[in-house]
């Protein structure tokens, strides 16, 4: 198997990611500064934007005039292929919220599963047809997203190889959402401590799943 530099995972903060890799940067979901989180202005080749609500489409903050993606289909960029499908907003197939895209990244041969405001479980067609998910990115706050259990349930349905939880309340931002902690007890991962970022490729993703909390990037 051929060896790549790891990808790097950062924590910008709410639903916001930044995953780096050999070739390219991408951003998932970017948050408006009216949200609490201070923003850092990242620089970016790609950008997924799960909806529409300004907590996850400030796309015009991330420089580097990277490719909007907001919905959909397949798209590749630099190396990175995106994969979006639709789910919804909510447990009612997007009566109250609407449609919610979901994203699979093979960023150098690391597949990252973002799943937005996700607010229903996954049917077992859908998990089938994402094969292989090595991260997992899974909002755990409630609100109008999944919650602690729903949001365990679903990784126990995926069995990714890491877990990295997103959506919840922070002292930073998020006020109307539940915290991490219930959703790292339903996991039995109480005891795991934030770290600044998560870098991995495809040789040391852990053999079992593994819960890794980051810290949001100030």
């Amino acid at each position: 198997m051929r060896i790549l530099p790891p990808v790097e995972i950062a924590f910008l903060g709410h639903s916001c990611f930044r995953l780096k890799g050999k070739e390219a940067v991408l951003v998932t979901d970017p948050f408006d500064p009216s949200l609490g989180y201070p923003w850092p202005k990242p620089q970016a080749d790609i950008v997924t934007i799960s909806h529409a609500h300004p907590g996850h489409s400030y796309a015009t903050g991330v420089g580097g005039d990277p490719r909007v993606v907001r919905g959909p289909g397949e798209y590749e960029t630099k190396g990175v292929f995106v994969l979006g499908l639709a789910t919804y907003h909510d447990a009612e197939q997007g009566k109250k919220l609407g449609i919610n895209t979901i994203y699979l990244v093979e960023i150098d041969e690391v597949r990252v599963l973002h799943l937005g405001d996700l607010g229903h479980p996954l049917t077992s067609e859908m998990v089938g047809d994402l094969g292989r998910v090595d991260v997992l990115l899974v909002p755990v706050g409630g609100g109008t997203a999944l919650g602690a259990r729903a949001a365990a349930a679903l990784v126990r349905a995926m069995e990714p190889r890491v877990i990295i939880p997103m959506h919840y309340r922070t002292e930073s931002g998020g006020a109307s959402l539940e915290p991490v902690v219930p959703f790292l007890k339903e996991m039995g991962a109480e005891q795991v401590a934030p770290q600044p970022k998560f870098s991995v490729n495809r040789v040391t993703l852990p053999a079992e799943t593994r819960v890794i909390l980051l810290d949001h990037h100030r």
